[in-house]
């Protein structure tokens, strides 16, 4: 187990895939904000857009969209981020990531819009707010609040679908558990090193959500 340890970079690919997990929480927050203001505006064409967009990728297979990236994108359309073929992948993977988690944090805040008594809405354009300050202002602020909860449950489904990024070479844990046992025997202590790094880096952040829910909770 000794010598498995000192030939792999178990630390290299951990903290790829932290990498993976924090720049696709920063995309799919920002895109999913996006897409949850699409869903509940007044506009139909809008309205239309954002549930085109959920339904269409949400309902696509995260293995699917991640090697269109490479097989499609790349190499077929000649659409590259990097020259370096490891660094393609990898920000190919991180955008795959932010795309498909959108339509759940998306969903979430939508949810969290629709907790919010119409009367509120209402008040805000009585004073003469605009559609975009009543989200800024009103709306958005305490659907953050009140979904916290589903906006945690799925930036820890995105730290755990990181590892389908092993599937267009990105070496982060899952691919690299897959190189361990694939070349090495006894790897049982392997899989114990990949179960608790992951329970490592998703239980802190599940208890933290659940703390935050309750402390940030909106009053009725």
């Amino acid at each position: 187990m000794g010598e498995i340890l000192a030939n792999y970079d178990f630390v290299g690919a951990f903290w790829l895939t932290i990498q993976l997990s924090v720049l696709g929480t920063i995309g799919s927050l920002l895109l999913g904000t996006i897409v949850a203001v699409l869903r509940v505006a007044p506009v139909p064409v809008l309205r239309a857009m954002g549930t085109g967009y959920v339904n269409t990728i949400r309902n696509t297979p995260l293995t699917l969209l991640m090697v269109f990236s490479i097989l499609g994108l790349t190499y077929i359309l000649g659409l590259q981020i990097s020259d370096n073929a490891k660094t393609n992948a990898f920000w190919w993977a991180v955008i795959m990531l932010s795309l498909y988690h959108a339509t759940y944090v998306c969903e979430a805040l939508r949810s969290g819009v629709n907790t919010i008594p119409p009367g509120q809405a209402e008040a805000a354009r009585s004073i003469g707010l605009t559609f975009g300050q009543s989200l800024r202002e009103v709306l958005l602020p305490q659907a953050f609040r009140g979904s916290i909860a589903p906006l945690g449950s799925a930036i820890i489904a995105l730290i755990k679908n990181s590892t389908v990024a092993a599937m267009i070479g990105v070496t982060e844990a899952a691919g690299l558990m897959s190189e361990v046992v694939e070349n090495e025997t006894g790897t049982l202590g392997v899989f114990f090193i990949f179960a608790v790094g992951f329970l490592i880096m998703t239980f802190p952040l599940g208890v933290a959500v659940t703390w935050m829910s309750e402390r940030l909770a909106v009053k009725r």
